[in-house]
């Protein structure tokens, strides 16, 4: 059975997601609600967070995974990195919020990548020639992890492969009170330019919500979806 994929991020008036600080207490309040068995973030959402140069460098030392206890409820955290980024994986087991990570990469894989994943202690999944098949991965996490529920925490690229996949179920959205404007693209969809409208994704408001300080929390149903199945390369 397909797990239920939703994207959850917090955005500016106007979609973007830099120049603004964003509240993430209520972000991650918002977020635990989803009770998720499986967090999917990308390596560049990861090597941009607080452990970001860490985790681009070899570790000096690689500790002897835990042993996982069975009764643990987090989620595993799930990273495609098939550009071979993160170097310090056992660094992300540090990390209270999630039971153990999985790695995805590529079947081209280079064989330190690979290497690497067996030396640090890291479970991973192959799929895709070139780029990780996110349709083949996240099957193999549904049925490896008994996953219902996958969150993306991640940027805009990630969330466009999953929309012009579509294997997107829902969309969170808390967006801030600020404007931030520009025109690189830091929007929470990165994708290709269509070609048709046909493509143009339509979605259902199930839900809003006014919070403090401005802050609206909207929920949507992804109504249509792009066929799944289309190459990654």
């Amino acid at each position: 059975m397909k797990p239920r994929i939703i994207l959850h991020n917090a955005v500016s008036a106007d979609g973007r997601m830099d120049w603004f600080e964003a509240n993430l207490e209520t972000y991650y309040e918002l977020a635990g609600r989803f009770d998720e068995d499986v967090t999917l973030a990308g390596s560049g959402t990861m090597l941009q967070s607080p452990l970001g140069e860490a985790l681009a460098r070899e570790p000096e030392e690689i500790p002897e995974p835990a042993e996982i206890d069975p009764a643990d409820a987090r989620p595993i955290l799930a990273v495609p990195d098939s550009r071979d980024r993160i170097k310090n994986w056992t660094s992300l087991r540090t990390l209270p919020f999630w039971r153990d990570v999985l790695a995805l990469s590529s079947s081209t894989a280079p064989p330190a990548q690979i290497e690497r994943f067996k030396r640090q202690g890291i479970p991973y999944f192959l799929a895709g020639r070139t780029r990780v098949d996110l349709g083949a991965a996240l099957a193999a996490i549904a049925g490896r992890y008994n996953a219902k529920t996958i969150r993306v925490d991640s940027g805009g690229t990630l969330n466009g492969v999953l929309l012009r996949r579509g294997l997107v179920d829902e969309i969170s959205l808390l967006v801030h009170p600020r404007l931030v404007g520009g025109i690189s693209p830091r929007t929470i969809f990165r994708a290709d330019d269509l070609t048709s409208a046909e493509d143009v994704i339509r979605l259902e408001l199930t839900a809003n919500e006014t919070l403090s300080g401005g802050l609206v929390w909207l929920r949507y149903n992804v109504i249509t979806k792009r066929p799944p199945g289309l190459p990654e390369d």
